[in-house]
């Protein structure tokens, strides 16, 4: 195993999506020379089995509606192995600061004295869009995209969900909506008050994984479409025309389109 640092330090790592392929050779690299790796729940396995063998695998798991590790715990984790000397890295889906909570473990351990790295991932909606062949910001169809979380904090505003609905329709804007499936009838009454019923949806479930399956939608259907096809977690919505086209590739050949999909 490699040597010890000689100043405390931990680096955030984005581990992507869950192909090990699609993983940066810097991240790779920070793996390798690890000696305790705090692993996400969303991490696959075959991304951890790239860390060096005698490296210290903690789980730290955190998935909405399940069970979790308390956030605090894991600034305690990280900052206590830093100090004694240990390679830590923090292996976190897709990329750290894009709704992984990377801006507060940053904001802790900074605090405490801790030196940070951080190496981007490749976020899930980025590899999603690729698989389906579909550009996020195709000129014909979207000036611009909108990554939100559907996960709404406890003590914190809702999202007005009509509001950016209506900018979206009069910028050309495409929705991104993570963390989106146990809010998606609130959703979808919300953004039905300023997108059109007829707005393609896209669902994409464990993306870039041998599992992966999506499906093709209204946003009129949109709830409807997540039970009839038992969407689960981890699912990325992409509202907006870019997808409009992708029933034609087959890409979605497997799954009903809706009815509204039918209409001219």
């Amino acid at each position: 195993m490699t040597n010890r640092v000689t100043h405390p330090q931990v680096t955030l790592v984005g581990a992507g999506p869950g192909d090990p392929d699609l993983l940066t050779l810097k991240a790779l690299k920070a793996l390798q020379s690890a000696s305790v790796i705090l692993v996400d729940d969303l991490v696959s396995d075959a991304i951890v089995a790239l860390a060096h063998p005698a490296a210290r695998v903690i789980w730290v798991g955190k998935r909405g509606g399940c069970r979790s590790t308390p956030q605090a715990f894991i600034h305690k984790l990280m900052i206590q192995a830093a100090l004694d000397g240990e390679r830590v890295v923090r292996l976190k889906g897709g990329d750290p600061l894009i709704f992984g909570r990377g801006g507060e473990e940053v904001d802790h351990l900074r605090a405490a004295g801790i030196e940070v790295e951080i190496i981007n991932g490749v976020t899930s909606a980025l590899a999603g869009m690729a698989s389906i062949q579909t550009a996020l910001t195709h000129r014909d169809h979207a000036q611009g995209v909108i990554f939100i979380t559907g996960h709404r904090q406890k003590e914190g505003l809702g999202t007005p969900w009509a509001e950016l609905a209506h900018t979206a329709h009069q910028a050309q804007l495409t929705l991104v909506i993570y963390m989106g499936l146990a809010q998606v009838t609130h959703i979808q009454s919300q953004l039905l008050m300023g997108l059109p019923a007829q707005t393609p949806v896209a669902l994409l479930q464990d993306i870039s994984l041998p599992q992966q399956r999506q499906a093709l939608t209204t946003l009129g259907d949109l709830a409807q479409c997540v039970s009839l096809q038992g969407f689960a977690s981890p699912t990325v919505m992409v509202v907006g025309q870019v997808v409009a086209g992708m029933q034609a590739l087959g890409i979605f050949a497997d799954m009903p389109k809706s009815s509204a999909m039918n209409q001219p």
